[in-house]
């Protein structure tokens, strides 16, 4: 019997693991133990806790890899320093475990929260979204686009079967320009990590969007908002340790409840460097005119697939997604589904090879 196998009577090294959990988790972080899955299982694996094999599926998924030619900001930058999805993905998982970690929480739920958050982005950032937005439905969100993702479109049609606490996570991570820390009811995760996520979100796309903005000649750092230079720091690991550090020293037990807080000279300071980023960044004429076109791409592809669902079914087997079943799912519904999958060079190069003539010689 090898190392790794377990006998009748000895624990395996998931068991033992999971034991060492109760001795360094707080009582507010998520023992795996409690881990359940949307789907029962037969086999469990004798190394990984539950929320470690939902951290590998999620990695060896088709959606993440597709992460890496998705828009973070800049619409398919040529400079090789610029973020994309996949970056800010992985910088958020970064942030994520290091707040975890500080506070005795799960770090492998935060992170597998973290690596499964924007699996359902759409191409060309929240350009893409707003699309799907305007041509499929007002109730399209790219993180329940997320959870989609993971719950019925990969492995053709399998899903991933990931664990109800990181499904959560997953879905109630974004915020859009809504509150930093939001306090109505069922708006934020069950888990505390899956909270911190939402906040790890902000921190990493606040500092890198700053960052490739300066890179790209967007803003000067003259631009930035002095109160923001001086309460978070002048350069992009000052800040983000600033923020993960007011968190973890104003955070807390209060009355019964673990609260999240950054303190309130950093709060508002990222409130207002956030308010700056939306205003001279994200829809500034040199970011928000590439994202005009980036819709009109959208737009035309989900036209010609609603009008051609042999070959929206031909692109989402070449995803290796669920297929297109009329009994289950809308023709519409399917045909947000491959445009959402897109990355945005994909979707470049067929909205070229669909709509621009190719010349005879």
């Amino acid at each position: 019997m090898s190392a790794l196998e377990k006998s009748d009577n000895t624990l395996c090294i998931r068991e033992i693991f999971q034991q060492r959990e109760q001795s360094f988790l707080s009582d507010h972080g998520t023992p795996s133990t409690l881990a359940t899955r949307r789907k029962p299982e037969i086999d469990t694996c004798n190394i990984r806790t539950p929320f470690q094999l939902d951290r590998d599926r999620i990695v060896y998924s088709n959606a993440f890899r597709r992460l890496k030619y998705k828009t973070q900001v800049f619409l398919s930058p040529l400079g090789d320093h610029y973020r994309t999805r996949l970056t800010h993905t992985l910088e958020v998982s970064e942030t994520a475990r290091n707040i975890a970690r500080a506070m005795r929480l799960n770090e492998d739920l935060a992170e597998a929260i973290a690596l499964g958050h924007d699996l359902g982005h759409t191409p060309f950032g929240h350009g893409g979204e707003t699309a799907l937005i305007q041509v499929h439905s007002a109730h399209f969100s790219h993180s329940d686009q997320s959870l989609r993702v993971v719950d019925t479109l990969e492995n053709r049609g399998k899903g991933l079967n990931l664990t109800k606490m990181v499904r959560d996570g997953i879905l109630k991570h974004s915020k859009g320009f809504g509150n930093i820390i939001p306090a109505t009811p069922g708006e934020t995760a069950v888990t505390i990590e899956g909270r911190i996520v939402r906040i790890a979100d902000i921190i990493a796309y606040l500092n890198h969007d700053l960052d490739d903005a300066l890179r790209g000649k967007v803003i000067a750092m003259d631009d930035v908002p002095e109160i923001c230079i001086r309460k978070l720091g002048k350069t992009h690991s000052m800040r983000a340790s600033t923020m993960m550090e007011q968190l973890v020293y104003n955070s807390g037990p209060k009355e019964g409840k673990f609260v999240l807080n950054m303190g309130e000279e950093t709060f508002q300071a990222m409130t207002i460097l956030r308010k700056f980023l939306y205003e001279k960044v994200y829809r500034s004429p040199a970011v928000h005119g590439e994202f005009i076109k980036a819709k009109k791409v959208i737009a035309g592809l989900y036209n010609y697939f609603m009008d051609h669902p042999d070959d929206m079914q031909k692109e989402l087997e070449k995803m290796e997604m669920a297929p297109w079943d009329s009994g289950k799912n809308t023709l519409k519904r399917s045909v947000c589904d491959v445009i959402a999958s897109m990355s945005d060079r994909y979707a470049l190069k067929l909205y070229a090879r669909l709509f621009f003539p190719n010349p005879m010689l």
